[in-house]
């Protein structure tokens, strides 16, 4: 995947249709500072901007492979583009996620990226959701955590740790990174 190409179409499509979005995922942990291989692009969308992300992705000859109410997966033939997930934000968390994104110089876009403390809060719900993904996103959330430390909202890590019943993880984690 061209990773400059798809992000030069991608911000310059959906700034022009307005589209709510940011990057999230492995790309996104690259522009917090911590990086990592990846293979795709994954971005968070408002769900009220897929028919217009969908317009656009057909137009670059993406062909969606799999939509829920949570998710949608666009794979392009052309391995130039390759795969780009989006999730579907539609709950006040997610809709606050994408308010708190931040602009970030990538290849000499300006491209939002969601913050690390929303950053951990998907990974956190992706270790929750699939367990087999459970070390990679503790070792993505510590990474996170390591780098930002007592710059990053805690009460908000706190709010996402307690969400997913995983309290005793936010604690640890306060009382190494915090203290």
């Amino acid at each position: 995947m061209d990773f400059r190409a798809v992000l030069r179409l991608i911000e310059e499509d959906f700034s022009r249709e307005n589209i709510r979005w940011a990057l999230i995922g492995g790309f996104a942990l690259g522009a917090l500072g911590v990086h990592r291989a990846t293979i795709d692009l994954d971005f968070i969308i408002h769900r009220g901007d897929l028919e217009k992300v969908d317009k656009i992705m057909r137009i670059h000859g993406y062909q969606c492979v799999y939509k829920s109410d949570e998710v949608a997966q666009y794979v392009c033939q052309a391995k130039i583009f390759g795969e780009i997930d989006f999730i579907l934000a539609h709950r006040n968390i997610s809709y606050k996620m994408l308010e708190r994104a931040q602009d970030k110089e990538i290849f000499s876009r300006t491209v939002k990226v969601l913050r690390p403390e929303d950053v951990i809060g998907l990974k956190i719900q992706a270790l929750a959701n699939d367990e087999t993904r459970t070390s990679q996103e503790y070792f993505d959330i510590e990474s996170l955590l390591g780098l930002y430390k007592k710059n990053l909202d805690w009460p908000l890590l706190e709010e996402y740790f307690t969400l997913f019943d995983l309290g005793h993880k936010y604690q640890e984690y306060k009382n190494k990174y915090y203290a």
